[in-house]
């Protein structure tokens, strides 16, 4: 039996077409690419869903293909791709998802990238240099992607990038409530937050706030010319006989961490305790990490962290109840500023 249609009458008077009004429901859907899929059945259970079965191929060129098994016609399409090693194959496995999506008829289409790739190129160093993290947001906006949902960006200004919107996520909450439980009184009443560069004392001094610690700072110089050589000159800041810890957005090589980590040792600090969102972990990171300067690392898992990837003094804190929440909040129209204190 056909359903039976409500029809709107042309109205002059009160400016109203004439038309047919279809009762339709919102619908969320949640997609995932092959880079962290453990991550995003975690996402998809933290919603009470599951992922859209998928396609995958990669063929012997080197060519991907993807499918979506069912219909995502008329949907909110969330796709969630991390963009650890190997980061172009997995760019690219996110434009052809996104192209399927927009062909499949999906009626918004959000692209969570937990890490955004290319983000450290977010500015001209030099002449003749790209901004490839601007590239990155065109290739997805040209792709099929109405807006970007990404956890702590390298730099902020990331975000005007793309010509749509951008949820800038913040993995503080979830770092800091594991350290307000596993803090002691003491190590409290010693506390110091660090910078390891200037470019992270904004950040780190939210964190002095939330934590009512002092901050300090180091300055570092890196050789223009030469990738991943930090030297550290100085630090600003009480660090003797304190417990330091060491906030950053991400841990590539590991070099920028252990310099730091080794300068507050050398300048009486008791203990060094290290607090990351991106676990990258690029070679030789895994053995930095595992200096006598660092006692431990915490890190989220918004990027995958293989078994040979960890270590003893390493903690992992779950990201997927954070996506989920911003999830959330996007398909119910909500605010995702206010899971932030109105700092998103």
């Amino acid at each position: 039996m056909a359903r039976k249609k409500k029809t709107v009458d042309l109205d002059r008077d009160n400016d109203i077409a004439p038309g047919l009004v279809a009762k339709t429901k919102k619908r969320l859907v949640v997609a995932s690419g092959r880079s962290h899929p453990a991550l995003s059945a975690d996402v998809a259970s933290s919603l009470g869903t599951e992922l859209v079965p998928t396609e995958y191929r990669t063929f012997a060129s080197g060519e991907i293909l993807t499918r979506f098994e069912v219909s995502i016609r008329g949907c909110d399409f969330f796709l969630i791709q991390s963009f650890g090693p190997p980061v172009n194959e997995w760019l690219m496995e996110t434009l052809i998802m996104l192209d399927a999506a927009k062909r499949a008829s999906a009626k918004r289409i959000t692209v969570v990238a937990p890490y955004y790739p290319y983000s450290r190129q977010d500015k001209k160093g030099r002449g003749r240099e790209p901004i490839s993290a601007r590239l990155v947001a065109d290739l997805l906006r040209t792709a099929g992607a109405d807006r970007v949902m990404s956890v702590d960006l390298h730099a902020a200004q990331i975000q005007g990038f793309f010509d749509g919107p951008v949820d800038h996520l913040f993995a503080k909450p979830v770092l800091l409530e594991y350290f307000e439980r596993t803090l002691t009184g003491e190590d409290r009443a010693r506390l110091t937050v660090v910078s390891p560069d200037t470019g992270r004392v904004r950040v780190a001094d939210t964190w002095s706030d939330s934590l009512g610690a002092p901050l300090a700072i180091i300055h570092k110089r890196r050789d223009p010319n030469v990738a991943n050589q930090v030297t550290v000159n100085e630090i600003v800041g009480a660090v003797s006989g304190r417990v330091c810890l060491l906030v950053d957005d991400m841990i590539d090589t590991g070099g920028t961490i252990v310099k730091a980590a080794e300068a507050l040792k050398a300048n009486g600090a008791e203990r060094v305790i290290v607090a990351a969102t991106h676990a990258i972990f690029s070679d030789p990171a895994v053995q930095r990490l595992q200096s006598a300067a660092i006692d431990e690392v915490v890190v989220t898992d918004t990027v995958p962290i293989p078994d040979e990837k960890r270590f003893p003094s390493l903690t992992i804190l779950p990201i997927a109840p954070l996506l989920a929440r911003a999830i959330h909040e996007v398909f119910e129209d909500g605010s995702v500023t206010s899971m932030f204190d109105g700092a998103a």
